[in-house]
């Protein structure tokens, strides 16, 4: 009982200390500006509301068309990322695939060991992706670990459905899409939310390869404007010109916020699946 307690005890301060920062974030960016600047300590509720800050960053058009970029980007780039993963797990997780394990051991070699960043962009400027969404997407179109878990989730699933289908006549392709994937939908749904989340999260690779303020992803924009303190041209821009740094310190949290909720608002769709895909996944048996 009293273990209990404690276990309880220290979980419920765990989550608070965790849910803190996105409630701060949260409260803040609907907060009148003058009052928030005011304000010292920790927050645990808005101070006074106001929704201009949100409408501000709603009307940058960078926000806008980073939204845009971030979508194509995640859309596109997830879609590839778990179809090509998926292709190199079926055909490494079978049996009679020739050289199979040197194969993984070279894989897995560029878990730690990779060419760095210079001959990476020499390769990509030279095969004319630079400004491009290939740029964002093919230098990262595998990861490894999520190769490895889809890997072993294929070979947890029975020999027997394969032989079955054989016999019917099913090659290859029939097998991986009709039979494996099915049932691989745990895993697929990880895989789905790691390399999603990826891609949304995503700004270096972007920074390096696209010089076009029109192709920034998001979390680029995101960074220009907390890094290089660009909520002051934002105001500018749009005709706000009084409110100084209380506001820029407003829409600097609304613009989180407005990055994060998407992932928030996706993730319990896939939560259910989660668990259950990294663990068989990541256990053969």
């Amino acid at each position: 009982m009293f273990f209990d307690c404690i276990n309880v005890l220290f979980l419920c301060t765990l989550t608070a200390v965790t849910l803190y920062p996105f409630l701060h974030v949260a409260f803040a960016s609907v907060s009148t500006p003058s009052e928030l600047a005011s304000h010292s300590g920790l927050l645990f509720h808005p101070i006074g509301i106001q929704w201009e800050a949100y409408k501000l960053v709603l009307s940058n058009p960078l926000i806008v068309s980073g939204y845009k970029n971030t979508l194509i980007y995640v859309t596109v780039g997830t879609a590839l990322n778990v179809l090509v993963t998926a292709l190199m797990a079926y055909a490494l997780s079978r049996k009679g695939v020739l050289l199979r394990n040197y194969i993984m051991m070279f894989i897995v070699f560029t878990m730690f060991f990779s060419g760095g960043l210079i001959p990476t962009y020499l390769m990509i400027k030279g095969m004319g992706l630079l400004n491009s969404i290939g740029a964002l997407v093919l230098p990262g179109l595998i990861s490894t670990m999520n190769l490895i878990i889809m890997r072993t989730y294929f070979q947890s699933i029975p020999e027997s459905l394969e032989e079955s289908a054989r016999l019917d006549g099913a090659g290859d392709w029939v097998i991986l899409f009709r039979i494996i994937i099915p049932l691989s939908m745990p895993v697929i749904s990880v895989m789905i939310l790691y390399y999603g989340v990826g891609h949304w999260n995503a700004w270096f690779n972007a920074s390096i390869y696209l010089n076009k303020a029109e192709l920034y992803p998001l979390q680029l924009v995101l960074r220009n404007i907390l890094i290089n303190n660009n909520t002051e041209d934002m105001m500018v821009t749009l005709g706000i010109d009084k409110k100084g740094q209380d506001m820029s310190e407003v829409i600097k949290y609304s613009t989180i916020m407005v990055a994060t909720i998407p992932v928030l608002i996706v993730y319990p769709f896939l939560q259910r699946y989660f668990a259950k895909g990294v663990m068989i996944g990541a256990i053969k048996g």
